[in-house]
């Protein structure tokens, strides 16, 4: 993980500011120093490993994950059980074309926006494109950022409690979002699983920024041109792969719950 933690840690030290990769440090909890620790996950017991010993959820001699921790755990497992299942039955929707990150800088002379680069269209430009397209987001914690106007003119409403009734696996915040759910369920779960999440996510942001109204070619990230007919099918395509990509990786996380579930006896 030294290698995806590292250009944070620099950048971090000299006070520099990265709008697409410092994105997985400061929007999640996770901190590097956590995401460079190894758990093994419940049912796998380490002997001379003093340096777990003292970590929340580990006891005994050898030192594992507790039943005790895991039965602690249970309206977590069973809230990412269910959300995780609703958005894997769901079909993936391809359509929206990463417009929430656009909705998140309409009439930006007003509102502002949330990184200090400048819009690829200007103001007025992103504005048009905002009004001239379809908005469909199913993703709360990207619609929750949207300015005030534009939450007007998304076609549906998420809330933060309705989360299993708008999910779904094309979303591209759903999929970053599997390298939340990994973590929150360390240390139970494998922290191999937790890093296959993180970098799943870090290449999501990649499109998600390089599809952005922002102009980030100075840091060289080419712009995926969504309001253009060549640009929408780049972004299809892409967002395709990373739905195909995610599913298997939410399939795992899945079967963890219902895993650490069973061992206290209670049902997903």
């Amino acid at each position: 993980m030294d290698a995806l933690v590292a250009p944070h840690l620099a950048r971090r030290s000299g006070q520099v500011k990265h709008p697409v990769h410092d994105f997985l440090f400061t929007y999640y909890s996770q901190r590097p120093a956590q995401l460079r620790r190894w758990h093994p996950g419940f049912g796998v017991l380490l002997e001379d490993a003093p340096e777990h010993a003292g970590l929340k959820g580990y006891d005994g001699d050898p030192v594992g994950v507790t039943e005790a921790h895991v039965a602690s755990q249970q309206r977590l497992l069973r809230q990412v059980h269910g959300l995780l299942s609703a958005t894997a039955a769901r079909a993936p929707q391809l359509s929206c074309f990463g417009l929430h990150e656009w909705a998140m800088v309409h009439r930006s002379v007003e509102h502002g926006t949330r990184h200090d680069w400048p819009l690829r269209l200007g103001p007025a430009g992103t504005d048009e494109v905002v009004e001239q397209h379809r908005i469909g987001c199913t993703h709360f914690d990207a619609f929750r950022f949207f300015t005030p106007t534009a939450r007007l003119l998304n076609t549906l409403q998420p809330g933060r409690d309705d989360r299993t009734a708008f999910e779904q696996p094309g979303c591209l915040h759903a999929g970053m979002d599997l390298y939340k759910h990994a973590f929150r369920l360390s240390p139970m779960v494998p922290s191999e699983l937790v890093a296959d999440c993180f970098e799943l996510a870090r290449e999501i942001r990649v499109l998600d920024m390089r599809a952005s109204p922002y102009d980030l070619a100075g840091l060289g990230f080419d712009p995926v041109a969504i309001e253009t007919t060549a640009g929408k099918a780049a972004y299809v395509e892409a967002q395709r792969g990373f739905a195909e990509r995610g599913a298997p990786l939410r399939a795992r996380l899945v079967a963890e719950c219902e895993r650490l579930l069973a061992v206290v006896g209670s049902p997903a």
